[in-house]
């Protein structure tokens, strides 16, 4: 059983049925990242040259056979000479202008037909309108995420590629804050197969899945109690 499996349990997510007030019990206090503003960008690009380095195999075989390129993963595009700019006659809106390098992996032949990668990056600037909120005790971010894909390029001179890409830059405005939203309480989390007891699991049995707080009359409360 799980969450989605064979559980009829109103204490679960998924699609509110019926009344969606109904059960709510707390106001949860949640530390999250809030989303101010967002724009996606999508273009294809000509002529973008890649230099590489960091061979894998080392020493490949010149010259070099293109293959593919994209954006490499676990390696997130890095932010640059950011620029800010408030538009005076609205204040909450601003000119963004700033530098997003993204990194590369390149695929090749070397000319022995051996199969290779190598890293490269590109810096694409961007300069967009934005809301961006006024200046608080928490700092607005910009963030930036890109995404790069190539299948067509030309080794155009010594360990570069000349290549043809589409481009895809997400951009967000962001803050670290403190949201005060409605809550179901906690979900009763199904078992994942049913299992004896044993005396040695009893202790760990008796403890909650989740930290709770005590009335004075010894009840369990799932929030904060009024003193």
């Amino acid at each position: 059983m799980s969450f989605y499996i064979n559980n009829t349990n109103p204490n679960r997510p998924g699609p509110i049925c019926g009344n969606g007030l109904n059960g709510i019990c707390e106001k949860v206090l949640i530390e999250t990242t809030k989303v101010f503003d967002a724009c996606v960008s999508q273009s294809t690009e000509s002529g973008i040259v890649l230099p590489l380095s960091n061979f894998n195999p080392a020493g490949p075989a010149l010259p070099l056979t293109y293959v593919s390129a994209q954006n490499t993963p676990n390696s997130p595009a890095v932010i640059s000479d950011l620029v800010i700019d408030r538009i005076d006659c609205t204040p909450n809106y601003a000119n963004v202008s700033l530098n997003v390098t993204i990194p590369i992996t390149v695929t090749y032949r070397d000319a022995n037909g051996v199969l290779g990668t190598a890293t490269s990056s590109i810096t694409v600037q961007k300069n967009v309108m934005l809301f961006v909120p006024q200046p608080s005790l928490s700092p607005v971010n910009i963030t930036a995420t890109a995404l790069f894909a190539s299948t067509i390029g030309s080794y155009t001179g010594e360990n570069t590629f000349t290549v043809t890409g589409c481009i895809q830059i997400l951009l967000k405005v962001t803050a670290v804050v403190d949201i005060l939203v409605p809550s179901y309480g906690y979900p009763v989390v199904p078992p994942c197969q049913q299992a004896q007891s044993s005396q040695s699991c009893q202790a760990l049995q008796d403890l909650p899945l989740y930290p709770t707080a005590i009335n004075p009359n010894g009840t369990r409360v799932q929030g904060n109690t009024n003193i």
